[in-house]
């Protein structure tokens, strides 16, 4: 590394943790969570960087190069479907295979009659979460691993082999990514590790969002303490086993996704979902990690809770919320970020888009605590043209 690229490196760190922590850096940071993107602009399909994962990370080293980002998440394709078929898994399908080479990966919700747990198994769940994987979760969402009792073949031997080789070789990459980064871009990361809430886990891994909410009308209890045993074990994950920032700069990044209202009641909300979160994100803090909320959707209704946790404590990631009342009620205790709409990086005009980030500059951004960023993940619709227009009006108009 040289020594240029190592103080542009120091620079750029220092402008986003300060941003991070609601202070005031010498400019706005770009900090894109950019996806297939990076393929789009480096000449890949979807198939391509999600089946290889070191294509992934040259089209990341790109961008970061030629957009000069500030910081940016080393792979965003966070699923390498190469490893899920390893081990055989149903619930992803995969670009070039199931679906169009040219579209992202997709998740594939449980049919409410073949959930991968049934409603009489929370019990199961709630005295032993890793047991309950193992035995009963992880049977039924292979095609390969069997479940207890059952034969031990060949194919299920092979599956929990190459799953874990798998899994040692994709995040010893992400690692070296990471270094890599900050070496040939003086790129800095912009998160170590992810969670859901306790919530979210049952809805997406286990129940399905039908399976849950059928469950929070006729059992609520078994949810609420399903999802208060999942608490130590996320805290344990988050801190410990994804990639956590050992320097403890960057957040751990949580990505939000139906636990806000319309998709359930406010009084599951208040009783379940955000009770159970708050333990996560407090014992989360108490480590000095930070939590970026990337609140996917509308979370404007759930505001005034957030502002309940610690000062400095999350980063707030604007989606759909409305970005006023975000600023009022969480931009005096949290850093801010987003709040670029995808349509309009994937149909606007450059000029609409400098617009929209003169717009969140002037509302979020005048006492420092703000990050540009698009609303969501930026996938392959997203114009290189649109994308260049927006960090580079925020380098130019977001000077202190």
């Amino acid at each position: 590394m040289s020594d240029s690229m190592e103080a542009l490196y120091q620079q750029r760190l220092q402008r986003y943790v300060t941003a991070l922590r609601n202070g005031k850096p010498d400019r706005v940071p770009v900090r894109p969570l950019a996806a297939e993107f990076v393929a789009t602009y480096a000449g890949y399909t979807c198939q391509e960087i999600t089946q290889d994962y070191t294509k992934a990370c040259d089209a990341v080293c790109k961008c970061a190069s030629d957009f000069q980002w500030d910081a940016c998440v080393g792979n965003m394709v966070y699923v390498w479907t190469a490893l899920t078929q390893a081990m055989g898994m149903k619930y992803y399908a995969s670009p070039g295979v199931e679906i169009s080479a040219d579209t992202a990966f997709q998740y594939i919700e449980p049919p409410e009659h073949a959930a991968h747990m049934l409603p009489e198994e929370y019990d199961a769940l709630i005295e032993d979460p890793t047991a309950f994987l193992f035995n009963t979760w992880f049977p039924r969402v292979s095609n390969d691993v069997n479940a207890p009792g059952e034969a031990v073949t060949f194919r299920h031997n092979m599956a929990l082999v190459k799953g874990g080789m798998s899994m040692l070789q994709y995040f010893g990459a992400l690692g070296q990514q990471g270094a890599r980064l900050r070496a040939e871009c003086g790129t800095a990361s912009a998160i170590g590790g992810m969670l859901k809430a306790p919530m979210d886990i049952i809805a997406d891994k286990m129940r399905g969002y039908i399976g849950l909410t059928d469950d929070l009308l006729t059992i609520p209890d078994k949810v609420k303490a399903a999802s208060e045993a999942l608490v130590p074990h996320l805290t344990h994950m988050a801190v410990h086993l994804s990639g956590a920032d050992p320097e403890r700069n960057v957040p751990v990044a949580f990505w939000m996704h139906r636990g806000c209202v319309p998709f359930i009641k406010q009084e599951h909300f208040d009783a379940i979902y955000w009770p159970t979160l708050k333990k996560v994100i407090e014992n989360i803090w108490s480590h000095g990690l930070q939590t970026l909320f990337y609140a996917e959707g509308d979370w404007t209704a759930h505001l005034e809770s957030f502002a309940e946790l610690p000062e400095k404590s999350i980063v707030f990631h604007l989606d759909q919320s409305d970005p006023g009342e975000t600023q009022r009620i969480l931009g005096k205790k949290f850093c801010i970020t987003g709040g670029v709409p995808n349509a309009l990086l994937a149909y606007g005009t450059e000029e609409e888009v400098r617009a929209k980030c003169k717009e969140l500059i002037d509302l979020c951004a005048q006492d420092g605590g703000y990050c540009m960023d698009a609303s969501a993940i930026m996938q392959n619709d997203s114009k290189p043209e649109n994308v260049r227009a927006m960090t580079d009006f925020t380098i130019e108009y977001g000077k202190y």
